[in-house]
């Protein structure tokens, strides 16, 4: 019975080697309800500027696949080229990570009906962006305040907005900054630390990389925290 089982693991790799399936290959699928004529692109950015990894072009069937190899978990892009001269809502923001993910929502509204699944990764990452929405918001709300027309404001009341809005600012910091350390095992945490406060003091920087686990210290965004550490203190 191991002989048969073993003998059955073997031919399941080779099957799956035959097919350039290894460890580190994503595989995106899904479909894009309503779609049908169009170019879907599969993008990440490797260093300064969007690169295509894939791309698929539509034909009467909104259903999509792409493989692609991974040197390191990282974000990614599906595009959608709708031809329509409206950038809005035609790209949707997941975190690329092996294994399979997948993708399905509609070309009225491409970006906000995405579904992801399969990623941990955007998981946490929907996490962190939903909290820092609210606090987002909250200081977009101060800071319109202090710029009605139809109720000019003294300069006491002025100095007071501001100080709320600072407040809410570093609060926001301090969010970002302990949900990256409580999430140390996440690619996340230092995707946050590179993406959303790379201007944050250099010390909170340090706490963030030195809770890091060592796999995600050597992931492309845990490398980049590095240099960024490096560069802020020198």
């Amino acid at each position: 019975m191991k002989k048969v089982l073993y003998t059955i693991s073997i031919l399941l790799f080779i099957s799956a080697c035959g097919d350039g399936i290894t460890e580190n290959t994503m595989m995106v699928s899904g479909t894009v309800k309503g779609l049908k004529k169009g170019t879907l692109y599969l993008q990440h950015i490797p260093d300064s500027s969007i690169v295509i990894a894939d791309s698929l072009t539509i034909n009467g069937d909104g259903s999509f696949s792409f493989q692609t190899e991974l040197e390191s978990p990282e974000i990614f892009y599906l595009y959608l080229n709708k031809k329509d001269n409206n950038d809005l809502n035609d790209r949707i923001t997941f975190f690329g990570e092996p294994g399979t993910i997948t993708i399905n929502t509609s070309w009225n509204d491409f970006e906000a009906d995405a579904e992801i699944a399969g990623s941990e990764s955007t998981e946490k990452l929907k996490e962190f962006r939903k909290h820092m929405t609210i606090i987002n918001k909250r200081n977009l709300e101060v800071l319109q305040q202090s710029m009605r027309s139809d109720n000019a404001l003294d300069s006491l009341q002025l100095d007071s907005l501001q100080r709320q809005s600072d407040r809410i600012t570093q609060r926001g910091y301090l969010f970002a900054i302990n949900f990256a350390i409580n999430n140390r095992d996440s690619y996340v945490a230092p995707y946050i630390a590179v993406s959303e406060i790379p201007n944050a003091n250099v010390k909170y920087l340090d706490s963030i990389y030195n809770s890091l686990s060592t796999e995600v210290v050597g992931s492309k965004y845990g490398q980049r925290l590095a240099i960024l550490i490096a560069n802020l203190k020198n």
